[in-house]
């Protein structure tokens, strides 16, 4: 009975037993690992895409300014896919115009009279072949106006069916993941306000108390 009474009053003198409460850090770590997640599902579950890329280039006629083939390859780069509209693009490809519109994007250079046309597909073949299939029709178009514009239209090079996808791969849509969660629970962290301490809470301070005031001693006097 004595030592139940002792181990209360001990408990008692020690105070309530306190839960151990997580780091402030901690939702850097688990943004992070939510973030590292969703990106390597994203790039597992994600439709792999191939690109490939055909070159055109645009060469002056008889007795033309070379400066002309460089405007007119600016020029025929920005329209490459409404030409292959009208032609046969649609047709050699085997896609809809609204694929082919799409999926192709034509890039030139300021000091070259080349047009490099890219087209991306689900599918290696469907991409290689609407990439050639736009620079055969910009070649077609380019014979039929040579009279008026003076310049040629030729193809460099024909685009190759690619052997590996162009999109990114599920290591690498992790890692991004991972970076972006990792940035987002950095900002929460900052933005969080600071917890205020709780009475009570940290090393306890033991107030001094006086002690009882001894009694003075009065002297008496003997009567």
């Amino acid at each position: 009975m004595s030592q139940t009474s002792g181990s209360r009053q001990h408990q008692r003198a020690r105070g309530p037993l306190r839960t151990r409460s997580l780091p402030r850090w901690w939702p850097l770590p688990v943004c992070a690992l939510l973030g590292a997640t969703a990106g390597g599902v994203y790039g597992a579950v994600k439709t792999p895409e191939y690109s490939a890329t055909s070159y055109v280039v645009v060469t002056p006629a008889e007795k033309a300014d070379p400066s002309v083939a460089l405007g007119f390859a600016q020029a025929y780069g920005r329209v490459a896919t409404e030409v292959a509209i009208i032609g046969d693009a649609q047709v050699w490809a085997g896609v809809s115009a609204a694929t082919l519109r799409a999926g192709v994007q034509t890039a030139t250079s300021p000091d070259a009279p080349m047009i490099a046309i890219t087209a991306t597909s689900s599918r290696a073949a469907d991409a290689a072949g609407m990439a050639n299939a736009v620079a055969q029709a910009l070649t077609v178009n380019g014979a039929h106006s040579q009279k008026d514009t003076g310049v040629r239209v030729v193809q460099f090079s024909r685009a190759a069916k690619p052997l590996v996808p162009s999109s990114p791969t599920a290591s690498l849509t992790a890692l991004v993941g991972g970076c972006a969660g990792g940035l987002l629970g950095g900002l929460a962290l900052l933005a969080r306000p600071r917890r205020r301490e709780e009475p009570g809470a940290g090393p306890e301070r033991v107030a001094s108390v006086p002690g009882p005031a001894g009694s003075a001693c009065v002297p008496q006097e003997v009567g």
